[in-house]
């Protein structure tokens, strides 16, 4: 989510540092301390839409539960009345709900871990724009002290922030080129994955019929 790589981006930011390399450095802290309250705003945002969709998901997969039951219970009162084509079918309604409400829980748990994790971004943004507006006058006059005598610090923190930006990049590199690989094994394994999963939807729902005719014998 580029919301919570920007607001990585402003956490992880030395206040120090940027000051340091700024050609003025009251506008630059300026700059900071509103780009955090801008973040802050559309990460609040952010946070309750997110608890709203996971309480949507929740409330979806709760449903489809539901309809598991009562068509389960239609599929009984078929066996007792010896249809059993329409046992069949109820049972076929069966395994569709159990499985949407299986992708809805699913969804709701990746949900709450996608609103957990704004919740964190949003009370380490809220620090860190603490951090900034109280210590903005302190940050301004140890820069001015700092500039005098730290120019050989500036040229080699400069040089380690090119060196961790380089091995970074190589590393989202590696990364995308294995999840590229890993998404076309998986397609090419979904067919088939496709395939047998009918065939076992097909044995589960003529094992439910006979275990219900067996249940009303």
């Amino acid at each position: 989510m580029a919301l919570l790589e920007r607001v990585s981006t402003l956490v992880r930011a030395n206040l120090n540092d940027l000051i340091d390399k700024a050609e003025h450095p009251e506008k630059m802290i300026k700059q900071v301390i509103l780009d955090m309250q801008n973040q802050l705003m559309q990460v609040k945002t952010q946070v309750a839409i997110a608890i709203a969709d996971q309480h949507v998901l929740e409330k979806k997969q709760k449903e489809n539960e539901e309809k598991v039951a009562e068509w389960m219970r239609k599929a009984e009162l078929a066996v007792t009345k010896k249809q059993d084509d329409l046992a069949r079918v109820a049972l076929q309604r069966v395994e569709s709900y159990r499985d949407l409400s299986e992708g809805f829980g699913q969804q709701a748990i990746d949900q709450k871990f996608q609103a957990d994790n704004l919740k964190i971004a949003l009370r380490q943004l809220e620090q860190k724009l603490a951090e900034a507006e109280g210590k903005a006058d302190l940050l301004i006059a140890q820069h001015r002290r700092a500039r005098a005598v730290g120019k050989a610090s500036d040229a080699k923190l400069a040089v380690n922030d090119s060196k961790a930006g380089t091995f970074d990049r190589m590393k989202r590199k590696v990364a995308h080129a294995e999840a590229l690989s890993q998404a076309k094994s998986e397609i090419a394994a979904e067919d088939m994955e496709g395939r047998l999963a009918g065939l076992e939807k097909e044995d589960r729902i003529e094992q439910l019929l006979a275990e219900l005719k067996a249940k009303h014998a």
